[in-house]
């Protein structure tokens, strides 16, 4: 037994730094207190990392992921024909060929769980501002409602429109202007202060937009990552929400509500127009399953141009419905559900709570 353990010596101590990396992860989710002491730490990690990454155009995590699948299918390739041109050792040959490739992933997802997950567990926004969400009534759903109605009514007229009516601004001055969209709101809720710098486009996006994703934030290398093949009408409001997550917030719930309130009021034109289209979404569909009749006399003339987004924002996700997106979702909702997130991706529609009881 000695002589097999001095063998896989290597593997062995990988393996060891493995589960010592998630009892970091289990002592940081032991109580809020842990769980703020940790995410105190991995924040100025992530940020650290992010100086680094965002000298680079590109979204380096992108090929940071296509790396590690192509390493690991290589790994498993190279480990399958030792195995057929060997004939003496396999067993050894196999144990840590396979023990170093489940040390490899476990790895990867120890890290995301000391670096991001701890950060479910911590102190989220509602705890920080004292903004809780509440049970909503009817009447103030739809007074908040009418409220995003008016601020599309607003706004539509103020962003470049093609020729069909569509929001046509230039994607990269969406971009451009992301850096400062935080600085109102983080005059209401100082702890949201940062410096914040302009988000990566993904060179995937079409591929994540199989997968449902309109972004994403790394805990690997600091990095927000944008879809920039899904319409851009919400691209501000999704940049938005990446940069929530920059600020250490991991609910998905709360990373859209401030998106939206961080849009709403910031000072730029096409930031406030896509927070409120974000916004009346939420609180729209909300309003329909709860009151058709309240719904109709709230939304029944919104400007056509807001229509016409919404149409074509609904037709491109129309597309993707299939197995991708269905194994996509019940994937991301089986990992918030991991991390505490009991609602899964039904915590999205939190957000309409949060936003009553903001506003």
């Amino acid at each position: 037994m000695r002589a097999f353990f001095k063998r896989h010596l290597g593997v062995h101590i990988w393996l060891l730094g493995v589960l010592a990396l998630f009892a970091l992860y289990w002592a940081g989710v032991s109580s809020p207190a842990a769980a703020n002491a940790v995410c105190a730490v991995t924040q100025r990690l992530k940020d650290g990392c992010a100086g680094l990454w965002y000298l680079f155009p590109f979204s380096v995590v992108e090929w940071f992921y296509a790396a590690f699948i192509l390493g690991s299918l290589a790994w498993l390739a190279i480990l399958l024909r030792r195995l057929r041109v060997r004939r003496e050792g396999r067993g050894h040959a196999a144990y840590g060929g396979l023990l170093g490739l489940a040390c490899l992933f476990l790895t990867a997802y120890g890290f995301y769980c000391v670096m991001w997950g701890v950060n479910y567990y911590a102190d989220g926004f509602q705890v920080k501002s004292g903004v809780y969400a509440r049970p909503v009534a009817v009447e103030e759903l739809e007074q908040v409602t009418a409220r995003f109605v008016r601020g599309l009514e607003e706004t539509a007229d103020q962003v470049a429109r093609d020729g069909d009516g569509l929001f046509a601004v230039d994607r990269e001055d969406i971009f451009e202007a992301s850096p400062g969209i935080y600085e109102n709101l983080s005059r209401e809720f100082p702890f949201l202060a940062r410096r914040d710098r302009i988000p990566k486009k993904m060179f995937f996006s079409r591929l994540f937009s199989a997968m449902n994703f309109t972004g994403f934030y790394s805990p690997y290398t600091g990095e927000s990552s944008l879809n920039v093949d899904s319409p851009a009408c919400l691209l501000p409001a999704n940049i938005a929400h990446e940069l929530a997550h920059q600020r250490g917030i991991a609910s998905e719930q709360e990373c859209n509500f401030l998106a939206i309130a961080a849009a709403t009021s910031s000072e730029d034109p096409v930031y406030q127009y896509s927070g409120y289209l974000m916004g009346y979404i939420h609180l729209s569909n909300a309003l329909y399953r709860a009151d058709p009749a309240r719904w109709e006399r709230t939304c029944g003339d919104l400007p056509e141009t807001v229509r016409a987004d919404l149409r074509y924002h609904s037709a491109y996700w129309d597309q993707f419905e299939g197995l991708t997106a269905t194994v996509s979702k019940a994937v991301y909702d089986s990992a918030l559900k991991s991390y505490g997130q009991a609602d899964g991706i039904q915590s999205y529609g939190t957000v309409v709570d949060l936003l009553t009881a903001y506003y």
